[in-house]
């Protein structure tokens, strides 16, 4: 089950410098002020023209509220000279609505900040492919197989099933067309909905397509998340899936079954640290009403709320007193027993455990 960009697993190990400031910063908040993030995600648009029925971020309301496209330029230079390394465009909403978008990738690859995009691909216009040589990566959220499965997990249109292929076929295209280094992938969450319809999308991602990869995870339980209807879902029935859908990997396309995250959900990797390493070092979150958080499982919740880019500089809410009270509530405080299951983060605490706690046997036998 090859994984060649490291999804299922975390790449921390490869920012060495970084990984060593965490761990020496302890309890010295003078320390961790100056420890900024290599990745953020940032929502671009709090709308979103669809309404899937596994979305996390419901309870945030879907609001008309968008980046000013010109503060975040100036705050996306300012990140990459204090050393963020990559910028996923995603969120609460569908990145791809902001208007400037195009303008967005370009001043972040400008700032020298690696970009990348989660996106549901409807709004993928010309205008945005336009950009694609400034893109390190696009993964569009495509969670059926057929039309009519994707219309109800999405809820949206059928059309818009055909629409989303027909973007990624242009994309798709105009990266071979260029020799472009984009890398075009798509992901479905496994879901009782679509679980037989997993090797169809599978065929129309690598034989219809052409995509790079296609991503098939488990579904994790936001903590404020409205719906529920999957809170109880259990993997045990369906994780025998992934050796069947690997199979239709090929030395152009993989299929990459998350299973290793899939087990942790049915308990058979009960080892877990006791609290989290990442918040408030490694990642951040932005919204896209400007509000900065540590944690994106917490979003609107104060304790992770640092500032606003619209308000101030991205130095001084990374060095703000908001921040440092953060980084002690997370450290004495924070009960990672109500923290979400497989977290974005979750394989960095592991490594980042692993070392502080010298959990590796003759570590110094290298």
């Amino acid at each position: 089950m090859s994984d060649t960009y490291g999804i299922d697993s975390h790449k921390l190990m490869y920012h060495p410098a970084r990984t060593a400031q965490v761990l020496e910063a302890g309890d010295d908040w003078e320390k961790a002020k100056q420890v900024y993030p290599i990745y953020i995600e940032i929502s671009p648009v709090g709308a979103c023209n669809h309404r899937c029925t596994f979305c996390a971020v419901d309870y945030i309301g879907y609001q008309s509220v968008m980046l000013d496209a010109e503060i975040l330029k100036d705050r996306l230079a300012e990140m990459g000279a204090l050393g963020v390394k990559s910028v996923m465009y995603a969120g609460e909403g569908e990145p791809l609505l902001h208007k400037k978008m195009d303008e967005i990738v370009i001043a972040t690859k400008e700032a020298g900040i690696d970009v990348a995009f989660t996106t549901n691909g409807v709004a993928m216009t010309e205008r945005f492919l336009q950009t694609l040589p400034h893109i390190s990566w696009i993964k569009v959220s495509l969670n059926a197989g057929t039309a009519a499965s994707y219309a109800k997990i999405h809820q949206t249109k059928e059309i818009d099933f055909e629409r989303v292929i027909a973007n990624l076929k242009r994309a798709v295209a105009m990266k071979k067309a260029q020799n472009l280094n984009c890398t075009i992938g798509a992901q479905s969450l496994l879901l009782p909905e679509n679980m037989n319809e997993m090797e169809t999308l599978a065929r129309i991602c690598r034989d219809e397509i052409g995509l790079d990869y296609l991503v098939i995870k488990p579904y994790s339980q936001h903590l404020s998340s409205d719906t529920r209807i999957y809170s109880d879902l259990d993997y045990s029935e369906l994780i025998h899936l992934g050796e069947r859908l690997t199979t239709y990997s090929t030395d152009s396309f993989q299929v990459i079954f998350r299973g290793h995250t899939m087990k942790k959900t049915l308990g058979k990797e009960s080892t877990r640290y006791p609290r989290c390493y990442a918040t408030p070092f490694v990642w951040a979150y932005l919204m896209a009403n400007g509000a900065l958080y540590g944690c994106s499982a917490y979003l609107l919740d104060q304790r992770f709320e640092y500032g606003n880019i619209n308000q101030s500089t991205f130095r001084d809410i990374w060095q703000s007193e908001k921040r440092r009270d953060n980084f002690h509530f997370i450290r004495n405080e924070l009960d990672i027993g109500a923290c979400r299951l497989n977290c974005r983060m979750d394989e960095i605490n592991r490594y980042l455990h692993r070392i502080d706690q010298n959990l590796v046997p003759h570590v110094n036998f290298i």
